[in-house]
């Protein structure tokens, strides 16, 4: 059973930083990009930062580019996203994503999903 573990989500104030965790199982990590969506309140679920597979290459969109970090760790099957310089608007339920040899990953491309973890940044 493949599951997609989140953790680190929480209340931050505005210029503070946290470190979002997603400890992956039932799936060869190593063969899958991995990934980090987002979804604020009212709005649709969109792309934050990815890594390949082969952890070569990293992936972010324009609004959390020099502020936010991806990485992952193989040897325990855990991806990161440290986040710097938060805004109110990074306020979302941030989800993990998963996607077979995957390398900037597209909401149709993903396998699996974690449940997500809610981020809140006050001014």
């Amino acid at each position: 059973q493949v599951q997609l573990v989140e953790s680190g989500g929480g209340l931050a104030q505005a210029g503070g930083s946290l470190r979002l965790s997603c400890a992956a199982s039932g799936v060869p990590f190593s063969f899958y990009g991995m990934g980090w969506f987002r979804q604020a309140p009212g709005k649709e679920r969109e792309f934050v930062a990815a890594v390949t597979w082969s952890g070569g290459r990293t992936y972010y969109t324009d609004s959390v580019k020099g502020r936010f970090t991806i990485s992952r760790d193989n040897a325990k099957n855990t991806v990161y996203l440290q986040m710097n310089s938060l805004k109110p608007e990074d306020t979302a339920v941030y989800y993990c994503a998963a996607d077979y040899l995957g390398s900037r990953l597209t909401e149709d491309g993903v396998d699996y999903w974690g449940k997500g973890t809610l981020v809140t940044v006050s001014s």
